[in-house]
């Protein structure tokens, strides 16, 4: 284990509404999971799972029990919020591996989620890891340790109309490329890091990050736009995999769901969709 992260968990998109969110995505062609509820945190969630990774629809269920973090995100805009990368090990030996490579991530802090099954409540458990803001600049984002990975991936869950099977990439605007390398070289090493122009290309297992100004993020996706008043950094885009791109068009279509044909054999559904995220489909 040379840094302790084995790829992309899973993605979180901040939601104002979560069942109108869960009909969104549904609509989109994804299966979400039952509705979750994490214990003593007031926030709930729907989860789209995939076999590698997911992403998790986030929402304030209890203003009460401390979300305050979310709801702050969520007064400014709904879309993807945050990162949570995955382990290469167990959260200590993840925790050893990060300190060995200068980082400072915090201890093991346990969480667990109350899933409403119609057979009873299930209950998966976590681990995680966070980091300080300066060792992943242009992204929140900790580690996640799944505790119960069995009750995480039932066979229904992982059926997506759309054909997609993986979260692939991540696109995050930033005012600016230069100032991020530093941080993730030491935080995956350099090899994992390269740059073009003005545009940063993390990788994170089989997963990528791909870090530009929204000019640069406009050149590489001609076609799309962005919301004018953006906040940054902000993850504006995920790129999510399928095996027959015909096919995810013709799902799309069927549903009287607009997205334009792109470059390079993908397509992209904008962010009226999909909860303020910006969906890239490409061919594996």
């Amino acid at each position: 284990m040379r840094n302790g992260i084995a790829g992309i968990d899973h993605v979180i998109i901040g939601v104002r509404d979560l069942e109108a969110a869960r009909e969104s995505w549904s609509r989109l062609g994804f299966s979400p999971t039952p509705r979750g509820r994490h214990i003593g945190q007031g926030t709930g969630n729907y989860c789209i799972m995939f076999g590698p990774n997911y992403l998790e629809l986030l929402g304030v269920v209890d203003p009460a029990e401390g979300a305050h973090r979310l709801a702050r995100f969520l007064a400014e805009r709904e879309g993807p919020m945050g990162l949570a990368f995955a382990p290469a090990g167990s959260p200590e030996a993840v925790r050893e591996a990060l300190l060995r490579r200068g980082c400072h991530p915090s201890e093991p802090r346990p969480l667990g989620r109350r899933i409403e099954l119609p057979e009873g409540d299930a209950i998966p458990r976590f681990s995680l890891l966070a980091l300080p803001p300066e060792e992943t600049p242009g992204l929140d984002s900790f580690v996640c340790c799944h505790l119960t990975p069995e009750l995480m991936r039932r066979p229904e869950w992982l059926a997506h109309a759309n054909g997609v099977s993986a979260l692939n990439a991540i696109h995050v605007l930033v005012a600016d490329t230069a100032p991020l390398l530093p941080a993730y070289d030491r935080l995956l090493g350099m090899p994992q890091v390269t740059t073009t122009d003005a545009v940063a290309l993390v990788h994170a297992g089989g997963q990528r990050i791909v870090f530009s100004t929204p000019d640069d993020f406009l050149t590489m996706h001609p076609g799309l736009a962005l919301a004018l008043d953006m906040p940054l950094p902000a993850i504006a885009a995920l790129e999510l995999a399928v095996g027959r791109l015909r096919q995810t068009a013709d799902y799309l279509a069927s549903r009287g769901i607009a997205f334009d044909e792109m470059p390079h054999r993908s397509l992209a559904v904008g962010p009226g969709e999909a909860t303020g995220a910006i969906l890239i489909f490409s061919e594996e």
